[in-house]
This record gives structure tokens, sequence and C-alpha cells, in this order.
């Protein structure tokens, strides 16, 4: 029977969207060398829609054997998960593109919890997201543990991080705050915050709903909330958020390195972002497109070239 934080997450994952990323997510399925458990969206596409934008999946395989690529992509998605590629796919008359993270579900448990170094995928997953595709119940009963899990540590953080007595706004804003900080991401000053934009309830419900499932108390007086947290659990929690911020970076540092060798369509995907950002076409030849690596010094030259004329 699911719990309240469950019952509330049904709703989420379930509410529909746009009929042109359900078929993208359906496309992307049935590509898969085994099928996976679902498919998430989530990110600022799901957040504000955007006809020119770029949709975020994460792919949520039943285990290694769902991952797609040769040999040196699969292996890179054991060793440091997830991989991610670019696609494109025609609905209708329009073009939409995404960024697709693969996950096995093991990956995906192992980054939900509370001792995770890696934030990820909690901080990411107690954002909203839809299951826009599902193999079946099972598998739905599977990604929806792993989001509840997502919830419940990111709640349980903002509580350690934040100070005894606070809204639940300001909880949340403390926990993105931080976790926005541990990665090596370009992001503007206040990112974490513009993120609770038009979901402030919503926020406010998964907070206390979080919390109760991980069975921690807490008083409620008006809008402030204080979390029953002792003095020397709050010191043991900020020792080791000191640990993950410090391994972070240096994490996602990998990540581009890896990225380098593994990130399908790269080539692709830096062409769409050139043509959105200056209106330049840089027509990639086939080669170019099945070789990105070998010929990145080529489009980085072109790509240079092309913002030289624009200015010029």
């Amino acid at each position: 029977m699911p719990d309240a934080l469950e019952q509330r997450l049904i709703g989420e994952l379930t509410t529909p969207v746009d009929s042109g990323v359900a078929a993208f997510a359906e496309a992307l399925a049935r590509a898969c060398p085994v099928l996976p458990l679902g498919i998430l969206f989530y990110g600022s596409m799901l957040r504000k829609a955007d006809p020119d934008g770029i949709l975020d999946f994460y792919i949520v395989t039943e285990n290694a054997e769902g991952f797609s690529g040769g040999l040196v992509a699969r292996t890179g998605n054991l060793v440091l998960p997830p991989n991610v590629r670019y696609a494109e796919f025609r609905h209708g008359h329009r073009t939409l593109r995404a960024k697709i993270a693969v996950l096995s579900r093991a990956q995906f448990a192992a980054r939900t919890g509370l001792g995770a170094l890696d934030t990820t995928i909690w901080a990411r997953f107690c954002q909203p997201a839809r299951l826009v595709w599902v193999r079946d119940p099972e598998s739905a009963d599977a990604v929806l543990s792993l989001i509840a899990a997502c919830v419940t540590t990111a709640s349980c953080w903002a509580a350690l991080l934040g100070q005894p007595s606070m809204t639940a706004d300001d909880f949340w804003k403390i926990l993105f705050a931080h976790t926005y900080a541990s990665e090596l991401r370009v992001e503007k000053k206040g990112r974490g915050s513009s993120i609770l934009e038009g979901q402030e309830a919503r926020y406010a419900a998964m907070l206390p709903l979080g919390w109760a499932r991980a069975h921690l108390q807490f008083a409620a007086r008006g809008d402030m909330l204080e979390p029953v947290i002792s003095a020397a659990l709050r010191k043991k929690a900020i020792r080791r958020w000191a640990l993950i911020q410090k391994s972070g970076r240096p994490r996602n540092v990998a990540r581009l390195m890896k990225g380098a060798f593994t990130f399908e369509n790269g080539a692709s995907y830096l062409a769409w972002k050139i043509k959105r950002h200056t209106g330049f076409d840089m027509q990639l030849s086939p080669f170019e497109s099945r070789h990105p690596l070998v010929m990145l010094p080529r489009l980085l030259w072109r790509a240079r070239h092309l913002l030289k004329r624009q200015k010029n």
C-alpha cells in the first residue's frame, strides 16, 4: 500500500505530457537492447515548455544488459554513470530534441540514499518528474520507490543543512544552494531559488511527507517548521556534506572527460546549439556526425569562424 508521499508522487508522475514527448519516449524505449523499466522526463522543459528547447530524459534499465552503444560506452556507464547522448525525433511537423541519460535500477538506487556522495540523482528527482513510459505495473512500482527515496533524502538533507526553525521554502532554498555548489555546473546565482517558482505549494507539501517517511519528527508553528535534530547529528551532517562537496566537482570533471568518448551524437548537439544561438547551420557531413572526436578541432574552428561572422 503506497504511503502518503508515494500517493502524491503517483499523481505527479502520471500527469499527462505533450503527445510528442510521449511518442519520443516510446521510440527511445523500443530502441533499447532490452526494454527498460521506465523513462523519466524532468528538468527545465517540464517546468516551462519551449518549442526550441531540449528535453531531458532518464532511461532506467533493469541492469547493464539494457545499456546501448559499443564496449567503451557500456563500460563507461558501468564505471562512471550515467552515459548521456543527444537525439532528435520527428513528430508531425515538429523536430523534438533531447539529452538522454541512462542508469540501471541498482545504480539509480545507490544514488538515492543519505549515504550517497553523488547528489546528482536525488537532487534532480526530488523535483517534479513524469514517468512518460513504463514497461509494466511492477516496473512502475520500482520507479515510484526510487523517486520517493529521492524526495525523502532531499527532505532530510534540507533539515540537516538548514536552521533549526525555517519555512518550507527556506529549507528547500538552502538545500538547492548546497547541491548546486557541490557540482561543476554553470548556473546563474540564485538558480536554486528559481526552481521553486510557481511550485512553492508542491515543495511545501513534499517536505513534511519526506520527513514522515524517514520517521523524522518535527513541529509546525504557523509557517515555521522545526525538525527534531540533535546538535551532534547536525555536526556529523556538516562533516559529511563537506566530503560530498569535496568529491562532487572532481567526479563531474571525470564525467565530462568520459563524455568525450561516450556522448553519442555530440557533434549534432554542438551544431544545434550553435544554430540556436547564432542562426548559423553548420551542416555536418556524415563523417563529422559519426566521428565527432576526430573532427572536434575542425568543428570548433568552424564554430569560432561562424561566431566571428555574426559579430561582423
